[in-house]
């Protein structure tokens, strides 16, 4: 009898740890889960501060560089662009393509010196240089995000829990757009 009363309370024991370890497996995905949400929201958050500050840009620019309308068309349509992506995925491909118009933006305000030196324009760039510092640190974060979870749900045991609860690996990393891989012309 003792015996058997020191198996069932073994067994008991396993069991209740198994338990206890899924549980608390479970419950670390479901946070570096969150913690991507959260990090994207951020992330959005400061796309958002770019795509509002970006009429501001534009319309400064406009007074002074009427013919270079192209540009300034692209820009206003790849913010509408940014505005109605559904998913991560779309939303980080608008953001790529907008830094693209951006730079481009950058390339025409050096062709014109007094706009340079327009006091609305320079307050207005720096609000945007320090948006894209507060992008870039929040993309590091976010990508930080995904790479924490995408590595604890491939380790064992976490694998099986996660696959069990229906966790699946994220894709949904920022990278750097094809066109910042080429070295910029600088001309003078």
């Amino acid at each position: 009898m003792k015996k058997g009363t020191i198996v069932l309370i073994v067994i008991a024991a396993l069991i209740l740890l198994v338990i206890m370890n899924w549980w608390s497996t479970y419950n670390k995905i479901v946070t570096y889960d969150e913690n991507i949400d959260g990090s994207w929201a951020q992330v959005e958050n400061v796309l958002q501060r770019r795509y509002d500050l970006i009429p501001n840009l534009v319309n400064t620019v406009k007074g002074y560089a009427a013919h270079e309308k192209g540009t300034l068309e692209e820009i206003t349509k790849l913010r509408s662009q940014w505005g109605a992506a559904k998913t991560q995925g779309e939303k980080v491909e608008a953001a790529n393509q907008m830094e693209s118009a951006l730079s481009r933006l950058m390339v025409v305000v050096e062709r014109y010196p007094d706009l340079k030196a327009n006091q609305n324009f320079l307050a207005l760039q720096d609000e945007l240089a320090g948006t894209e510092n507060r992008i870039a640190v929040e993309r590091s974060r976010y990508n930080n995000s995904v790479k924490l979870y995408n590595t604890y749900i491939r380790r064992i045991p976490a694998i099986f829990y996660a696959r069990m609860a229906g966790f699946e690996k994220s894709d949904a990393y920022f990278k750097a757009d094809k066109q910042a891989q080429e070295v910029p012309k600088v001309e003078f």
